[in-house]
């Protein structure tokens, strides 16, 4: 199959985001402030089982909450 070929199909299934746009900056600012939250709980008990219950979900939300609130909000240069 060539690029062309695979080219040709994709334009029949256009892409369609989880997430959508209007609803990037609440998803983005409710995994943040989860993510705070989590940080905050894993402060105060930093033992091996709070890394698995509240260190990977809270760097996690971060993540996932920065990259959807710099898409909602934009960059502009």
């Amino acid at each position: 199959m060539s690029l062309n070929q695979v080219w040709e199909a994709a334009s029949a299934s256009p892409f369609t985001p989880l997430i959508s746009k209007n609803s990037q900056f609440s998803t983005g600012f409710a995994l943040l402030l989860l993510g705070f939250i989590f940080t905050g709980l894993f402060g105060l008990n930093r033992s091996l089982l709070s890394i698995a219950s509240f260190g990977v979900p809270a760097s996690l939300a971060f993540g996932f909450g920065a990259v959807f609130m710099i898409c909602a909000v934009g960059v502009y240069v």
